[in-house]
């Protein structure tokens, strides 16, 4: 087994936050206004309705944009070092796919036709694909993190939790922002965001550009293809997004919002964590350097459209539509074996596009709340990818050898939700809700192998020129309905003021799914269910500390898992999809807040987790007998202990105000894969500091920002295809070759020691 302890950020997550700028300004001018030696009260949308934190009954985290800004966060990514029992990566051989996971549940395969374990949300509209989770937003008011199944809420696929990005609605006079960043290996980045008044205090129309760019941590070292940038885990995005807000009475109100994120980083090449035995292709010296046979070239373009209406009937009931159109393109370059020989290339095409509506209504009581909705979805995410094999194709003297998969798959998804609080007296109160869903799924599947190096597109390499036709056969044509009722109960007490007890229980069921590699018609695997029960306090005391502790249990339930099948020969890719088992989770989270002085203020965030399967059912080839082989099972992704301990000290000068920021983020080790995982990662901690200063008459603003100053290296994916020897299997001299017949042992790495200097400017 490969323990490491190295590193990989993602890079272009970072346009998720890359128009921030307006919001961090108007953030920045609170900053003498929040500090009073007390804590600031904190509102959140968890329950899509606005309330105080301390009074809702659900484990959430809340980040908002002047704590993003002051600790320069600038990926999304680095959220998870707030929230405890939570994983947000960027995925393997992609600089734009995410990979999340709260509480041991998640989704790490990210091809066509896979759901989501954790739901992505702007504003209510929830992004499908996480190919497309990565968008530059304008004016962000918040992140929240909700932890633990939203079911009932927030529907199928957040069986994990969701996350939520909350955008200010825009007021006041006409504002131009522009911040400039340049930093560690040729960071520069552009942002000018602002808004302009059309109608005063009626019509607003925001604007926001972003250019994002960096040189790569390492390199290809190798390449066959001429005129290749050679430059790895670098950056070149721009990302642009235009809102039009209109408030024609007080009881009304319009957005209409258009986005569009282009990012053309290099695809990214993985470490070799074990020679080559088919070329010379040694382990690098770099974890951030690496060979390829493909081009260098990646790109992912997205755009969306959103379309929100709200009539505020009266003081106590509301009516909300949010429609929504997005789609995503999004041509790739992943080299599985990495080096320069065609032994394990993909070459990969994604397409997806997706329609959503929402109408919500909202009512308040004197002593009750009541949240309500309809909800339509109409998805299409397509794909194909080329396995290349030459090398192997060659040793069966074949002029090429080429696993060919496409297809697409068609989801509509149709719901209804409510839920209730209900106050008994002062003390206690109780929430009760219910969603209904019914999901229907089409999915086509072509796959086979073609004895020749095929390429998904004419031009892929110079001069390559694609057959016509479809080349292979159609293996999987169907089509499924499934239906779930995802219930929610819970209990509150109100101790005090300033002390709430709540125990509850939620259930969420992430959608059945057809295999999007079947190599024969096989059924479609059915829904995950995940069943939790959660205690939690949330608590104030003497209006300078705030502790917020969970505990949890969690049941998931008929876990989603491909299997890889035995085959004759290293051509062999087949793999099956199943309901293979059961795990469990059991932990604790503990989020705290301390403002000592007006000055000086800490924050920490603890979280612990026991994850394990306890059932995994398979079934011998040979002989159709089940068993379980749930001891080589692994919850992938979830560190057992996860801690974020901070400190922030502000100064007020004559000069300006300055905000010095330094916290301490600690993860514990984790595998990277569920089945024999031969990669796990050994815990590790980033350092990071900060200094950010806001000039007295509020126009500029400075920051200086280290992350990862110790310069940790830590493994974030990977992928594995090698065999271990089942007589010996933690000895690395003994594993077999994998697909394509070399030792595919692969590594991805976050960001080394990064510094970094922004400059900005409020016209």
């Amino acid at each position: 087994m490969i323990k490491l302890n190295k590193k990989v950020a993602p890079v272009t997550l970072a346009v998720s936050l890359a128009l921030i700028g307006a919001n961090s300004y108007a953030a920045e001018q609170q900053t003498n206004q929040v500090n009073k030696g007390e804590l600031e009260r904190i509102e959140v949308t968890a329950r899509k309705t606005v309330e105080n934190l301390q009074e809702v009954p659900v484990a959430v985290t809340s980040i908002g944009a002047q704590e993003l800004a002051e600790n320069g966060i600038s990926v999304m990514t680095e959220v998870q070092q707030f929230s405890p029992n939570t994983t947000l990566q960027s995925s393997r051989g992609t600089n734009s796919t995410i990979t999340a996971f709260i509480r041991g549940v998640g989704q790490q395969d990210p091809l066509w036709g896979y759901e989501a374990g954790v739901g992505i949300y702007i504003d209510d509209v929830y992004i499908a694909r996480p190919q497309g989770a990565v968008l530059d937003l304008l004016d962000v008011q918040q992140i929240e993190v909700l932890r633990g199944p939203q079911g009932t809420l927030y529907g199928k696929n957040t069986i994990g939790g969701a996350i939520k990005y909350v955008t200010k609605e825009m007021d006041g006079d006409a504002t131009l922002n522009i911040k400039g960043t340049v930093g560690s290996y040729g960071q520069k980045d552009l942002k000018v965001t602002g808004q302009l008044p059309l109608i005063d205090e009626k019509l607003y129309v925001g604007f926001g550009f972003a250019t994002l760019n960096r040189d790569g941590f390492g390199e290809f070292l190798t390449s066959d293809l001429t005129n290749q940038d050679r430059e790895n885990y670098n950056k070149d995005v721009t990302a642009a997004r235009v809102t039009l807000e209109y408030t024609p009475t007080d009881d009304l109100f319009f957005k209409l919002a258009w986005d569009k994120t282009k990012d053309t980083s290099n695809s990214k090449g993985g470490y070799r964590l074990l020679p080559s035995i088919l070329t010379d292709a040694p382990v690098p010296d770099s974890v951030y350097d690496s060979y390829t046979s493909l081009p260098t070239w990646n790109e992912v373009e997205l755009e969306g459209y959103s379309f929100t209406a709200r009539w505020d009937m009266s003081d106590s009931t509301s009516i909300k539509y949010v429609g929504a159109s997005r789609d995503g393109y999004s041509p790739t370059n992943i080299d599985f074996d990495n080096t320069s020989k065609r032994i394990f290339d993909v070459p990969a095409i994604y397409e997806d596009e997706q329609t959503t509506h929402e109408i919500q209504l909202n009512h308040q009581g004197d002593n009750y709340k009541l949240v309500s909705g309809l909800y339509y979805y109409d998805g299409e995410s397509c794909g194909q990818f080329e396995a290349i094999l030459e090398e192997f194709g060659k040793s069966l003297n074949l002029p090429g050898l080429t696993r060919e998969v496409s297809g697409c798959s068609n989801s509509k998804s149709k719901a209804a939700y409510i839920q209730g609080s209900y106050d008994f007296d002062n003390k206690w109160s109780m929430t009760l809700g219910a969603r209904y869903t019914k999901d229907s799924k089409e999915a086509i599947v072509n796959n086979g192998l073609i004895f020749d190096t095929v390429y998904p597109e004419s031009g892929w390499i110079p001069g390559y020129v694609r057959p016509e036709g479809q080349l292979v056969p159609t293996v999987l044509d169907d089509s499924e309905d499934w239906s779930r009722f995802t219930p929610r109960a819970g209990v509150e007490y109100q101790y005090s003021n300033d002390i709430m007890f709540f125990a509850s229980y939620a259930q969420g069921f992430k959608s059945g799914t057809f295999n999007p590699r079947a190599t024969t018609p096989e059924p479609a695997a059915k829904p995950e269910v995940v069943d939790s029960f959660e205690f939690g306090m949330k608590s104030e005391w003497n209006n300078n500390l705030r502790a917020n502790i969970t505990l949890f249990t969690l049941d998931h339930k008929d876990r989603q898992y491909i299997s890889v099948l035995p085959g004759d020969s290293g051509s062999d890719l087949n793999q099956r999809l199943g309901n293979i088992g059961e795990s469990t989770s059991d932990g604790v989270e503990i989020e705290l807040n301390y403002v000592a002085t007006e000055s000086l203020s800490f924050n920490a965030s603890i979280g612990y987790i026991d994850s394990s399967f306890d059932n995994v059912i398979d079934f011998d080839p040979n002989t159709g007998a089940a068993f379980d082989k749930s001891d080589r099972f692994s919850v992938s992704n979830t560190p057992d202990l996860t801690f974020n301990l901070g400190a922030t000290y502000r100064m007020y000068t004559d000069m300006g105000d300055f905000v010095v920021n330094g916290n301490y983020y600690h993860r514990g080790d984790y595998a990277l894969f569920e089945e024999d995982s031969l990669l796990t990662q050994d815990a590790y901690g980033l350092l990071n500091l900060g200094v950010t200063w806001y000039s007295a008459d509020g126009h500029w603003t400075a920051g200086v920002y280290g992350k990862n100053l110790t310069n940790e290296e830590y493994m974030i994916g990977g992928y594995q295809f090698v065999a271990p020897d089942p007589s010996d299997p933690t000895n690395v001299s003994k594993y077999q070759p994998g697909l394509g017949g070399d030792n595919t042992l692969i590594g991805y790495f976050g960001d080394p020691r990064t510094v970094s200097l922004t400059v900005g400017y409020r016209f």
